[in-house]
């Protein structure tokens, strides 16, 4: 599904992306941490990079590529992922699942979204 509109919001740091008659507004850290790119997905199952640090991530540009994708260009320099409308379509629609998952591996991996903070898990008393 190719979107009808698509607007780069650099203040709010957000990508409004509008499919048939549905809009969806996705933030540059879900984007950022969702980069279909070999740095975050790897070049395989199993080779994922975990992104932490992100929530302050924004937008400097944004770039059209073909018919069929986006290169969104980040402010901490990550500029290496093509978004496909299919991908995007995918992000839009399982965005809260996607987000989640995001959240309990951070967790899991004691990291944090913010890069100026660091997570301790206390061992259990008991």
């Amino acid at each position: 599904m190719t979107p009808s509109k698509i607007k780069l919001h650099k203040q709010s740091k957000t990508l409004e992306l509008h499919f048939a008659a549905q809009a969806f507004h996705l933030s540059a850290e879900f984007l950022r941490v969702h980069s279909p790119s070999a740095e975050v997905k790897g070049h395989g199952p199993g080779q994922e990079v975990l992104q932490a640090g992100k929530i302050d991530v924004g937008f400097t540009g944004i770039e059209a590529v073909g018919n069929y994708a986006i290169k969104l260009i980040f402010d901490d320099g990550h500029d290496s992922g093509i978004f496909s409308w299919s991908y995007l379509y995918d992000l839009c629609q399982n965005h809260d699942a996607y987000w989640q998952a995001y959240l309990d591996k951070l967790d899991a991996a004691q990291l944090s979204r913010d890069a100026n903070t660091s997570v301790v898990k206390l061992l259990d008393p008991k």
